[in-house]
Parts: structure tokens; C-alpha cells; sequence
């Protein structure tokens, strides 16, 4: 009998997942064989320094790119080997979004945005749906932006639009990549408590990508990648550990 990833408590795992890029002697090994999990309810940050890594595990596990070998799984479904329908169905309903570059539709008020994974998937929310979304649009303090479209709205304000949107569907998983990357820093410490109140408060699992050691500090566990492998898996930590941890493995490296 195999052990499902939600017997593990588990949102996402991966499994001896390795990513190269190019062939031969060119090749960039991006992944070496590296297993994880995300757990349900928790948020997880990931971390490490340019080129470890960080961003293609990501892409992987969330369906965006194809390993080179192992296994990836969102909730109990093996995602390695779905087609690309498959795959993009599976993260509309199951996976929600994050971006540094926010990825709003120019075209669409904050609401359309917010309302997007239920119109791709040519359906209207259920009255409790509806009912989590309008909580959500209040706790984002999003009510009085609903018919600004994007480019009348300030970072801070796509940000929590695009979060809105990513925790609409009540995901399995959310996947933040660098989403403070674009935002000053007030910004950047309102949308992260956001992230963390998610979590905490609604149980959502999220996964974030960041090279900020104050962006992973508001995490309630940090996994650390170097060179395409986790180097280090470590509970909550202060800005200041993470920061000293990076620094400890730039001098080792």
C-alpha cells in the first residue's frame, strides 16, 4: 500500500525530484534529487540565494514545469506525467498564485481579477463560495476598489487584489514567488501579515518563494536550498537567523 501525501498531513511533496537544464557538459543541474513536503495549514518559506534552486521547485510543484526525474503530488494526485489540460485545470481549482509582477488582467476591474479562476472555469460561486470571497474583500480591504482596474490601484493594493484572487477557490496550496519582490517595504510587512493571517487563521497552506530574510521570518518553517539541494529545514525563525544562516553558507560555499 502506497502512503498517500495526505496521510502525511501534507498539501504537496515532492520526491527525489531532480531538474538539469541543457545537455552534455553544458548541462545545469538546477535540482539534485531533492524530497519535501508542504504541510497542510502551514506556511513555508523557501530560501536561498540566486541560482539555488528555489524558483524551478517551485514551478515543479506546482505544475508549471516537468521534472527531469522523481514525483510530485498536489494533495493525493501524482502530477508528474498529467498532460498539459490536466495540469491546467488541476492548478485552476487546486493551486492559487502569487507573483512578484502581480499578473493582474490589465483589461479587468479588481473584482474581475479576483472572480477569474471561477470564469476560466466557466462557473459561478457556490453562495458559500460567495460568502468566503466577500469575507475575503473585506479583510483585504478591498471594498472600495472593487471597480478600479490596475493600473488605478498602488502595488500594495495589486498585491492584495492578486492574494484575493490566488485564495479565492480555497486552494489546496498557494504558491507566493518573491511576492514582495516589487513592493515597498510598508507594503511588503501588510501583504506578508496577510499571507501568515491565511494560514494561521484559515488553515491555507502556502509555499513561498523569497530571498528575503525578513519576507521568511513571518513563515512558520523555513527550508534553505543551495546548489539544487535543502541544506536546511528549520522551524520558525527571526530575520536575524536567517539572515546569519545565509551568510554561514555563502562562506562555506
Amino acid at each position: 500500500m502506497e502512503i498517500t501525501t495526505t496521510d502525511l498531513g501534507l498539501a504537496a511533496r515532492v520526491q527525489n525530484l531532480t531538474k538539469t537544464f541543457g545537455a552534455g557538459e553544458s548541462g545545469v543541474r538546477a535540482l539534485d534529487t531533492v524530497t519535501v513536503g508542504i504541510r497542510r495549514g502551514e506556511f513555508t518559506a523557501i530560501m536561498g540565494p540566486s541560482g539555488s534552486g528555489k524558483s524551478t521547485l517551485m514551478h515543479i510543484m506546482a505544475g508549471l514545469d516537468a521534472p527531469t526525474s522523481g514525483r510530485a503530488w498536489i494533495g493525493d494526485t501524482e502530477i508528474t506525467g498529467l498532460s498539459d489540460l490536466e495540469l491546467t485545470i488541476l492548478r485552476r481549482r487546486r493551486v492559487g498564485f502569487v507573483f512578484q509582477a502581480f499578473n493582474l488582467v490589465p483589461t479587468l476591474d479588481a473584482l474581475g481579477n479576483i472572480m477569474l479562476p471561477f470564469d476560466l472555469d466557466g462557473r459561478r460561486p457556490s453562495a458559500l463560495e460567495k460568502a468566503r470571497i466577500d469575507g475575503l474583500i473585506e479583510s483585504l480591504g478591498l471594498s472600495a476598489r472593487l471597480r478600479h482596474r490596475p493600473h488605478q490601484l498602488s502595488g500594495g493594493q495589486q498585491q492584495r487584489v492578486a492574494i484575493a484572487r490566488a485564495l479565492a477557490t480555497a486552494p489546496d496550496l498557494v504558491f507566493a514567488d518573491e511576492p514582495t519582490g516589487n513592493l515597498d517595504s510598508r507594503s511588503s510587512r501588510e501583504v506578508l501579515a496577510l499571507l501568515a493571517a491565511a494560514s494561521r487563521e484559515h488553515g491555507q497552506s502556502i509555499a513561498m518563494v523569497t530571498h528575503d530574510p525578513v519576507a521568511a521570518a513571518y513563515a512558520d518553517r523555513v527550508v534553505f536550498l543551495g546548489d539544487g539541494r535543502i541544506v536546511a529545514d528549520k522551524p520558525k525563525q527571526t530575520a536575524e537567523q536567517v539572515s546569519a544562516h545565509m551568510l554561514a553558507a555563502e562562506v562555506a560555499a
